[in-house]
C-alpha cells in the first residue's frame, strides 16, 4: 500500500475517528472505502478494465471482410473520412 498525505478539518478527523471508532475499524479504512465509492460512482474505468473489456470484444463481431490484418488502416481512413 503508498501513503499519501492529505489535509482534514478538525471537524472532519474528530467525525472520522467517532465512525472508526463505532465501526471498530481505522480512519485510514474509512478513508479507503470513501475514495472506492467515489471511483466507482464515477464511471472511472481503469487500463487494465478497458483491457479486459477489449479482449472480451476481441471476435465477437464479424464485418464480413476477409482482408481486415491487411488493409485496416485502409477501412480506418474510411470509418474516419466519414
Amino acid at each position: 500500500m503508498n501513503q499519501f498525505q492529505i489535509q482534514l478539518t478538525k471537524d472532519q478527523i474528530i467525525t472520522l475517528r467517532r465512525m472508526a471508532a463505532d465501526q471498530n475499524t481505522s480512519v485510514a479504512e474509512l478513508i479507503r472505502q470513501s475514495i472506492d465509492h467515489l471511483i466507482q460512482k464515477s464511471g472511472y474505468t481503469d487500463m487494465a478494465e478497458r483491457r479486459r473489456r477489449a479482449i472480451r470484444a476481441a471476435g465477437r463481431f464479424k464485418s464480413g471482410q476477409t482482408d481486415i490484418a491487411e488493409r485496416h488502416d485502409d477501412y480506418l481512413d474510411e470509418i474516419t473520412a466519414s
